[in-house]
């Protein structure tokens, strides 16, 4: 895969002792899941960006989207690090087609 695609990873330990910081963390997931993330682990969602600008546009909507209390890390990675994932128990989630081959219709 060609080093231009990168990987954004959020990982997040967010509290949830109270109804809102429950609907604090569903607010959280669902941001992330309307843009775009997948969910790797519970709390560790991955997204494919194409270039330095795209990245930075979807760090700064993530940003823009935290909630108040807990931890939330952002990591941009290469596709090609991210492809050397290596799972030591358990299958890897089959959720995207994992190619290079562009679809083009006519």
């Amino acid at each position: 895969m060609n080093n231009r695609f990168m990987r954004l990873l959020v990982f997040f330990d967010l509290p949830m002792t109270t109804s809102t910081d429950v609907r604090n963390y569903s607010r959280f997931h669902k941001f992330l899941l309307k843009n775009g993330f997948i969910m790797l682990q519970k709390s560790v969602y991955s997204k494919l960006v194409i270039n330095n600008m795209t990245s930075a546009a979807v760090r700064k909507k993530v940003r823009q989207n935290v909630p108040k209390q807990g931890v939330i890390t952002l990591l941009e990675i290469t596709e090609n690090q991210f492809s050397s994932m290596e799972y030591l128990i358990g299958d890897a989630p089959q959720l995207v087609l994992d190619s290079m081959d562009r679809i083009v219709e006519i």
